[in-house]
């Protein structure tokens, strides 16, 4: 494994992260047996950066990663995530990200982890009912206390990630950054490079399209969000398919699959990049750290580049009202 620092150095964590979310039944039945194995191999596999948050089964998460971590906590990276939370009536999310639930967000995180200081706290969406400045301001006064040890926010714009680094340094900036997404990932980049922020890219396989694992709706269990996504319905899957396949024949040339493809070439456009592929199995968790050793040269990222131009992708990347609540 290879390792990378975030932020001004704060950290050191793995050059691939595992993320936590599908194991608290996103994308399907999750069993937390196997969740644990994969926590455990990941271990194994040098990765120390593990990803969740408060909203992943609305506690479970937290409290899986904590099971899982048990006697092996040393010199792993903890992130989670506070900010999204239960609407009364069901209907999608809120966002709370007032000074009072920051507060209160941690404390219970940190119960449900079991530890007395998470590594890094991320505000998981912008509140636009809230100034930035009082969000990371509580964020702050957390750290200044010794219960979080580096900041982070998802999914801001630019102008937000200033503000909010005129605050207080963030040391991480998450947003989902792949091969089928990268406007506008890379102008957030471009800040995050301006000030010393590390980029954490979730999704970096598109939710396994860019592994080759989903090709008709069937694919997708009945009981899995991803349906609901434009990236996976009609037109737009078999679109999304069709350029999946032409990465696909050029990981076989490079001898790697589709999947160590797409993150190579992440790992590949600067050390200040981290990507955190999720999975619930052991097997493409393997898949996954079999990345780090894909080299690619100037003539392999034009390969790439012309089997899945900028922009190609087809289809919003969350449905219509969840946009409204990412990049703000």
């Amino acid at each position: 494994m290879d390792y990378r620092l975030l932020g001004h150095g704060a950290l050191r964590v793995s050059a691939i992260g595992l993320g936590c979310m599908s194991m608290s039944g996103t994308y399907g039945k999750s069993d937390d047996a196997a969740s644990v194995a994969v926590i455990h191999r990941a271990l194994d596999l040098g990765i120390d950066f593990f990803d969740s948050s408060d909203m992943y089964g609305w506690g479970h998460n937290e409290e899986l990663v904590s099971r899982a971590l048990a006697g092996r906590r040393e010199g792993v990276v903890l992130a989670t995530k506070f900010g999204q939370v239960r609407s009364p009536d069901g209907a999608g999310n809120l966002v709370d990200g007032s000074a009072t639930y920051v507060r209160a967000a941690c404390e219970a995180s940190l119960k449900r982890l079991g530890v007395d200081t998470i590594d890094l706290y991320y505000q998981h969406r912008v509140d636009p009912k809230v100034s930035i400045e009082e969000t990371v301001g509580a964020m702050a006064r957390l750290r200044e206390e010794g219960k979080i040890r580096a900041l982070g926010l998802c999914e801001a714009a630019p102008a937000t990630l200033r503000r909010a680094y005129a605050v207080h340094p963030i040391a991480a900036l998450q947003m989902e950054y792949s091969l089928l997404y990268r406007q506008p990932a890379e102008d957030v980049l471009a800040v995050c490079r301006e000030l010393g922020i590390t980029f954490v890219a979730y999704s970096p396989l598109g939710r396994s399209l860019l592994a080759g694992g989903v090709e008709r709706p069937d694919d997708i269990p009945a009981d899995d969000r991803r349906r609901q996504h434009p990236r996976f319905q009609g037109p737009n899957l078999e679109h999304n398919t069709r350029l999946v396949r032409r990465l696909a024949e050029v990981a076989r040339v490079k001898g790697a699959t589709p999947a160590q493809l797409a993150l190579a070439w992440l790992l590949a456009r600067g050390r200040d990049i981290v990507p955190i592929p999720g999975t619930k199995r052991v097997g493409r968790l393997e898949e996954n750290a079999g990345a780090v050793r894909v080299q690619l040269d100037a003539a392999d990222l034009r390969r790439i580049d012309e089997a899945m131009p900028p922009g190609a992708g087809a289809g919003t990347r969350y449905p219509e009202p969840q946009m409204k609540g990412v990049y703000i």
